[in-house]
């Protein structure tokens, strides 16, 4: 019985993992600057005693989605044993599994992500999909379908690392 269990933990072990999110300062500064300009007036109309426009609370409303979505995105990457497990929320609520069985190559790469994807997040582009959420490396997935999918990464070293390991194919 431990002997069973111990192969399920070692089929289970992650060799790779990262969490991505947003946090480029430029962002968040923009965001700032826009939320200055929306609540001065706000805090104006509060102070001095003033019923809120409809337009205000509009304003605010759409600054808290905006900065909610913002806050809700994630990419999630795994590398277990078996393959590669892709989460980007709030695009892909499920994880995505891609068994090493499909692909036909796996590398890590450095892209220009306004020039072949568009920009960041979930894009297609001529040479796939991409999900990325800043930087301009990452895993390049080929898969023996003829797709492609790029997934970003702040770790290439490590995750070039893995794939020298565990990746089965020459």
């Amino acid at each position: 019985m431990k002997s069973s269990i111990l192969l399920h933990q070692m089929e289970n072990k992650v060799y790779f993992k990262e969490t991505q999110r947003i946090t480029q300062w430029w962002i968040w500064a923009l965001l700032g600057v826009i939320s200055l300009g929306i609540f001065t007036p706000i805090y104006k109309a509060l102070i001095s005693n003033q019923n809120l426009s409809e337009g205000q609370w509009i304003g605010i409303v759409i600054l808290i989605l905006i900065i909610s979505f913002l806050f809700s995105i994630r990419l999630e990457t795994r590398i277990q044993k078996e393959g590669i497990y892709v989460r980007f929320v709030p695009f892909l609520f499920k994880t995505k599994f891609i068994p090493w069985q499909e692909l036909e190559s796996a590398f890590v790469r450095i892209y220009s992500p306004l020039k072949e994807y568009g920009g960041w997040g979930w894009r297609i582009g001529g040479n796939g999909q991409a999900y990325n959420v800043q930087g301009n490396e990452g895993l390049q997935l080929k898969f023996k379908s003829k797709k492609a999918l790029l997934i970003g990464t702040q770790k290439p070293e490590e995750l070039s690392l893995v794939l020298s390991e565990l990746y089965p194919f020459e």
